[in-house]
């Protein structure tokens, strides 16, 4: 294609998002495809054409839903988008048949937001309805009842009653979302059915009393164009998302005054350590030393961990502005793309970004006409969870074992080939083009005083609906597990939740009222990491997942430095031993100790932060390690089970060093 230029995007930025009439878009990532999307993708292609309809059928990256994959959005038959979900090749026709040909949805696939509409503004066409109590079974009943109330007023024909898979409310009784408007209606009787179809399907009148009246908690800044453009198109990225505005953006600013809009943002690193990114920029660019590198670090080795992945898979393009960005606001040249090989799906887009982008005159020399000139390689990663550290990564990319390397000096000193590297994880870099585009000031509006902007989750454990959150900061635990993953599995009561990865801590359910900020969370013995977040119940014994997360590091270090590779093999000893029944009182104050040791003196990260897991079950439940040194492993479970509501057990006749059941 004929290379672009400053005008080009001028004129893009002028032009409103092209709406496509009608479309099919059936989301593939790596969780859909492995849930058959791709077959779905097929099905639907073949389905049209046998009904001789001419809809586009397009390719999407994921919106985040990871629970209702193979995930399809559909805009067509003069309905408003609707988004299916478990959409299985079996599934295909109903759909065809029923939304394309008969403007009538199908039963228990579809998935609706309730975000909060108060007005009822077009006729009513489709009632979703669903019960979001506890056990969930009055869901047809009130279809049925919807049905009848409908026919009874002669709006059978107009109107549609159709079973919910999802409407984004939970433990609010019976929901009713109206379509198209949006407006939904929760904790709904029997009664009320007569008077919802009388006055808001009849008179279009808003009933208070039922409204859902709260606002999406979800704010989609990272994940903005994640669902919605092609991946593997760098011209549905240009017309469809606005892309490379960003660029544009900060190519008519200088790189000073580019920092100075990043410092306003008071974006920090998303990666873990939360470090200004204005700042590490600002310190890289300050050196004298060239040529100087930017990096996006996309080793993302958090178990339960998806967001890089999603994000690279879903938007890569976005990314890579980011990373365009920020090697012109530090002065560089190049720019390397980090990635674990296990990833083939993210690397395959991200390499089809980067010659897309060449191709287009946004990589390479003089990009846009400006002077400005840049190019972006990749590099893969073997696995190993330490490259994810700054030292490390930078090893490996120059073909040296993956191992950390003391700092100071910094890698904004002495990085990547000894010259001065900045590093950005995947989600900080996604932010980045957002923020040029609309300001830091505009950025900075979400969030917390320190922590500006949002955060993405990936949100798993004992969970209704894992999925990928996206949250501004300040945003409570509870409500990323409640409000907007649906609770935990089963309605079973919450015990705790692990945030941050294997370097992170558990918080308990007393603590779920916590706002999210970097601050707030090492106060109560965890971190922000990337964003992993597991949920756990109350089955789940907290010294098996000290030790879980304890063998998971000991397993992923280099073994370079003594604290890490002796201290975290003998915790993870002392953690067995009690596990199985065989603990005394003196192992709790060894933990302790080496938990210390390990903190102060461990070369890079995953030493420092490995005992956190252990050092946060232990203040906020020793009472279950005293269990396990009083009874062995069966007396803690009774001991956990009466904790969760259940009589209390008797005390348990076997000594501290009881075999293990």
């Amino acid at each position: 294609m004929k290379p672009l230029t400053l005008q080009d995007l001028a004129v893009l930025a002028a032009q409103p998002s092209p709406a496509a009439a009608a479309f099919i878009r059936v989301q593939l990532d790596t969780g859909g495809i492995a849930a058959g999307a791709e077959e779905t993708l097929a099905a639907f292609r073949d389905a049209l054409a046998a009904a001789n309809l001419a809809i586009p059928v397009q390719r999407v990256g994921s919106h985040g839903r990871s629970w209702a994959d193979p995930v399809v959005e559909i805009s067509a038959a003069g309905l408003p988008p609707i988004l299916y979900g478990s959409v299985k090749t079996e599934v295909v026709p109903q759909i065809v048949a029923a939304h394309l040909q008969s403007r009538r949805l199908i039963d228990d696939h579809v998935i609706a937001d309730a975000r909060g509409a108060a007005a009822i503004n077009a006729p009513v066409t489709h009632l979703l309805v669903r019960d979001t109590g506890a056990g969930e079974g009055k869901t047809e009943f009130f279809q049925f009842s919807f049905a009848e109330e409908l026919k009874r007023r002669g709006f059978a024909e107009q109107v549609q009653t159709v079973r919910a898979l999802d409407l984004g409310v939970y433990d609010e009784g019976v929901a009713v979302t109206l379509l198209p408007s949006g407006v939904t209606y929760t904790n709904v009787l029997a009664p009320d059915v007569a008077r919802i179809v009388e006055q808001s399907v009849g008179a279009r009148q808003v009933l208070d009393d039922l409204l859902w009246k709260k606002a999406d908690p979800q704010v989609r800044i990272v994940l903005r164009n994640c669902g919605t453009v092609d991946p593997e198109e760098l011209q549905d990225y240009l017309h469809r998302a606005q892309g490379y505005q960003g660029l544009r953006a900060a190519l008519a600013k200088t790189p000073e005054q580019v920092i100075e809009e990043m410092k306003a943002s008071g974006l920090r690193g998303r990666g873990g350590a939360g470090f200004p990114t204005w700042l590490k920029w600002n310190n890289t660019r300050i050196q004298k030393a060239e040529p100087r590198y930017i990096i996006c670090n996309g080793d993302e080795g958090d178990p339960g961990a998806f967001m890089d992945r999603s994000v690279l898979e879903s938007d890569p393009h976005s990314v890579l502005e980011g990373l365009m960005i920020g090697g012109y606001a530090i002065g560089a040249a190049v720019g390397y793309f980090y990635i674990r090989a296990e990833y083939p799906k993210a690397v395959e887009r991200v390499e089809r970004a980067i010659v897309q982008a060449r191709e287009a005159g946004l990589l390479g020399t003089n990009i846009l006409g400006t002077g400005f000139s840049f190019d972006a390689k990749i590099r893969l990663g073997a696995g190993a969870f330490v490259c994810g550290e700054e030292t490390a990564l930078i090893a490996s990319i120059e073909g040296k074992r993956g191992s950390p390397s003391p700092r100071p000096p910094y890698p904004s000193v002495r990085g990547l080939w000894g010259q001065p590297t900045a590093i950005n994880n995947v989600e900080t870099l996604a932010n980045i083009p957002a923020i040029l585009q609309r300001g830091g000031a505009w950025y900075a509006g979400y969030g917390t005083e320190t922590s500006k902007g949002t955060k993405v989750f990936a949100v798993t454990g004992k969970v209704k609906y894992a999925q990928l959150v996206e949250v501004p900061m300040g945003t409570t635990l509870r409500t990323i597990v409640f409000d907007v993953c649906g609770g935990v599995l089963e309605d079973k009561d919450i015990k705790a939740v692990q945030t941050g990865g294997p370097s992170g801590g558990v918080i308990p359910d007393k603590h779920l009222d916590t706002p999210i900020a970097y601050e707030t969370l090492q106060q109560l013995g965890s971190i922000m990491g990337s964003g992993g977040m597991i949920v756990m119940d109350t089955t789940d014994s907290m010294v098996d997942v000290a030790k879980f997360f304890l063998k998971f590091c000991v397993d992923e270090s280099c073994g370079k430095c003594a604290p890490c590779r002796i201290g975290g093999y003998q915790m993870l000893q002392v953690l067995d031993r009690i596990s199985r029944g065989r603990g005394n009182a003196e192992d709790i104050a060894a933990l302790r100790r080496i938990c210390q040791a390990m903190q102060k003196a461990s070369l890079c990260g995953l030493g420092q932060t490995a005992p956190n897991p252990v050092l946060s079950t232990l203040r906020y439940f020793d009472d279950e390690y005293k269990a396990y040194l009083e009874g062995g492993p069966s007396y803690a479970r009774k001991m956990a089970r009466a904790a969760a509501g259940g009589a209390e057990p008797a005390r348990a006749a076997a000594p501290a060093t009881a075999t293990a059941d």
